[in-house]
């Protein structure tokens, strides 16, 4: 009786994490989309320059060719951006699934649905801001995204179950 208290706690808790893991990140979305296209240039093309900052042989350079490198780099980064945080919400939906009792089609489909459902409405809510538009390219991405979650998810329960499995022999 005891354990099986604890098993839903434990559900519950879960439950919640990864609710919140994924509400957190929609709002981060939505807000990312709301900046007009100065605010969303700007921020993107700040985090690129960061990064070619980290790397020695162009810190070494002059700073004509570290604009160079952060044109080239800038939109790159702004893809990588996308494909990074629909693997977030990915990992979330499928994460908070799992934790129900229903066929793993279901929650795949419906895993796949809810992230494809929010990167339409994202680009659509992006079209509605000025200096932004909305991007099928981008769909694609932030779906390729949340499928890499979603999978990452099931390789995780896969890799957990079988720990499980070689602890108890």
């Amino acid at each position: 009786m005891e354990t099986q208290i604890k098993f839903k706690k434990n559900l519950i808790l879960k439950r919640i994490l990864f609710l919140c893991l994924l509400l957190v990140t929609f709002y981060i979305i939505f807000n990312f989309s709301a900046q007009n296209g100065i605010e969303s240039g700007n921020l993107s093309r700040k985090v690129t320059a960061f990064f070619v900052e980290i790397f020695s042989k162009i810190k070494t350079m002059d700073s004509s060719m570290k604009l160079h490198y952060i044109a080239k780099l800038h939109p790159i980064v702004r893809k990588l951006a996308h494909f990074s945080i629909y693997t977030l919400v990915g990992f979330s939906v499928m994460g908070f699934l799992c934790t129900f009792n229903m066929k793993n089609k279901f929650k795949l489909l419906v895993s796949i649905l809810i992230g494809v459902v929010y990167a339409v409405t994202d680009e659509i809510h992006q079209g509605l801001i000025p200096g932004r538009g909305p991007s099928i390219r981008d769909v694609c991405i932030d779906s390729v995204g949340v499928l890499t979650g979603i999978f990452i998810m099931i390789l995780l329960i896969i890799l957990i179950e079988a720990i499980a499995d070689w602890i108890k022999r």
